[in-house]
C-alpha cells in the first residue's frame, strides 16, 4: 500500500469537510456516475493532473492520449485489463486485434516503456496488439528499445482504400491513437471506415483547454449541487485570451489586463475562506501538453515585457507550434510532499474506471509551479479500491483520499465527453 502523502496540516479543515462529504455522498455519487455514462459515451481513456491546497482539490489539466502507463503500480494491472475489455467491447464486441499508433518521438525511451505497458495491458485483455507508425522515418519494421530493456517493432502504416493497414495486410477494426497530434490531422487517419480512438477531434488540432474547463464548470456545479458543496472548492477559475504574438509582444496588454481580473477574483474567494495565500495564475498555451508554454504568474506586471528566454519558452510548444492563444487558469497551490519535495497527483482512468496514479514530485520546483518539467520523478499510487472507500476510517486515510482524488478526476473524465461530443463534426 502507497502512503499518503503528507499534506500541510494547518491547511486540512476545509478538504476534510470536501473529503468527508464525497465519503458521506458516495451511494448517490456512484448513482450519478452511473446515469451520466448511460447519456454520454466516454472517452477511450485519459489522465488527470489534480492539485490539492487542503483549501481546493482540483483538476488543472485533463490528457485523452495518456502516456505513463510505465509509472503506474504494475500490481494493479488487473484493473486496466478489465477497463480495457470493456472499453473495447463497446466499439467492437468481436475486436481479436488492434493496431495501436504512437507517437512520433521514437527517441525517448520512457515514452516508449508506456508504448510496451499499452500492448501488455491489451495483450492481457485477450488481443492482438501491432504497433503502426506515422513517422515517415519509419519505412520498414524497425525495432526499439525502451528504458527498462524491452522490445517494440514500430511498423509503417499504409491506407487502403478506407481502411489503415500494415505491410502484410493486417488491419483490425479499432485503431487506438496514442498521438495527439499536436501537428495536425494526418490524411492518413482522415474518413476511415475503422474504429479510432480517441477520435480525430480530441487530438491538439482540434480541441482547447478553454473548451475542456467549459464543460467542466457544467459538470461541477451539477456534482457541487448533488453533494452541497461550493463548486470552487472543485473547480479552478479561468479565461482565455487570444491575439498573441509572445515574439512581437502583441497582445502583452490585454494578457496582463486579464491576468489582473483573475487575481481580483481569486483574492475574493481567498477573503471569503480566511485564506491567507498570494492568489497567482498558470498561464499555458490553450493547446498542447508535455508542460511547455507555461507559467506561473502572481502579478499582472510579471507577463510585461518578458526576456527573450521567456518569450521563446511561451511561443512555441509540442511539434514547433505558435502560441497565440492561451488560458489564465486559477493556481492551486499544491500542499502535498513526497519525501519532503512538491507532489501533485495523477490519475489514470480508461473506459469510465479509474485504472492508477501517481505523484509527479518535482525537488526543485515550488508549491505554486508547474511540475511537469526535467527533472520530475514519479511515485506510483496504489488505486487498490478506487470505488471502495473505507466509509468507516478517517476522510484523509490512504483508500479515502485516494476515492476522492478518483471522484474529482471521473467529473473531469465526464467533461472530456462533453467536450468531445461538442466538437464532434459528424454529430446531428
Amino acid at each position: 500500500m502507497s502512503p499518503v502523502p503528507h499534506l500541510a496540516t494547518a491547511l486540512t479543515g476545509p478538504l476534510h469537510e470536501l473529503e468527508s462529504r464525497i465519503l458521506a455522498a458516495q451511494p448517490q455519487i456512484e448513482h450519478w456516475f452511473r446515469s451520466q455514462w448511460h447519456a454520454h459515451a466516454t472517452p477511450f481513456y485519459g489522465s488527470v493532473d489534480l492539485r490539492n491546497s487542503g483549501f481546493k482539490l482540483a483538476p488543472v489539466d485533463m490528457n485523452l492520449f495518456p502516456g505513463g502507463h510505465n509509472n503506474l503500480n504494475p500490481e494493479f494491472l488487473p484493473l486496466a485489463v478489465q477497463a480495457a475489455q470493456s472499453a473495447v467491447d463497446k466499439v467492437c464486441p468481436e475486436a481479436r486485434s488492434i493496431l495501436l499508433i504512437p507517437e512520433n518521438h521514437t527517441r525517448n525511451t520512457f515514452y516508449l516503456q508506456n508504448v510496451a505497458t499499452l500492448v501488455h495491458i491489451f495483450e492481457q485483455a485477450g488481443l492482438k496488439v501491432r504497433l503502426g507508425s506515422l513517422n515517415p522515418e519509419i519505412t520498414e519494421p524497425t525495432e526499439l528499445v525502451t528504458a527498462n530493456g524491452d522490445t517494440l517493432t514500430l511498423e509503417p502504416l499504409e491506407r487502403r482504400g478506407n481502411r489503415v493497414a500494415l505491410a502484410d495486410g493486417f488491419n483490425p477494426c479499432v485503431l487506438l491513437l496514442n498521438n495527439d497530434l499536436s501537428a495536425g490531422i494526418p490524411d492518413m487517419l482522415k474518413n476511415l471506415e475503422q474504429t479510432l480512438l480517441p477520435p480525430l477531434h480530441a487530438g491538439w488540432a482540434v480541441r482547447r483547454k478553454t473548451h475542456h474547463f467549459e464543460a467542466y464548470n457544467r459538470v461541477s456545479d451539477e456534482f457541487a449541487r448533488l453533494i452541497s458543496i461550493d463548486p470552487w472548492t472543485i473547480n479552478p477559475y479561468f479565461a482565455s485570451c487570444g491575439g498573441l504574438d509572445f515574439h512581437a509582444r502583441t497582445g502583452e496588454e490585454a494578457l496582463a489586463e486579464t491576468v489582473s481580473q483573475m487575481l481580483d477574483k481569486i483574492r475574493r474567494k481567498y477573503r471569503e475562506y480566511g485564506i491567507d495565500n498570494d492568489p497567482f495564475v498558470i498561464v499555458k498555451a490553450d493547446a498542447g501538453t508535455y508542460g511547455m508554454g507555461v507559467m506561473s504568474v502572481k502579478s499582472p506586471d510579471e507577463v510585461i515585457g518578458l526576456n527573450r528566454k521567456a518569450r521563446n519558452k511561451m511561443s512555441v510548444v509540442k511539434e514547433g507550434l505558435e502560441v497565440s492563444e492561451v488560458i489564465v487558469q486559477e493556481g492551486v497551490y499544491t500542499f502535498e510532499t513526497v519525501n519532503e519535495a512538491v507532489a501533485e497527483p495523477v490519475v489514470y482512468m480508461m473506459d469510465r474506471y479509474v485504472i492508477g496514479g501517481f505523484y509527479r514530485v518535482h525537488t526543485g520546483r515550488g508549491i505554486d509551479e508547474n511540475l511537469n518539467a526535467p527533472g520530475m520523478h514519479f511515485v506510483p499510487l496504489s488505486f487498490e479500491t478506487p470505488c471502495l472507500p473505507d466509509r468507516k476510517g478517517l476522510p484523509d486515510c490512504a483508500p479515502n483520499r485516494f476515492y476522492a482524488y478518483g471522484v474529482i478526476s471521473r467529473l473531469a473524465l465526464l467533461a472530456s465527453a462533453l467536450e468531445l461530443e461538442a466538437t464532434d463534426p459528424d454529430a446531428e
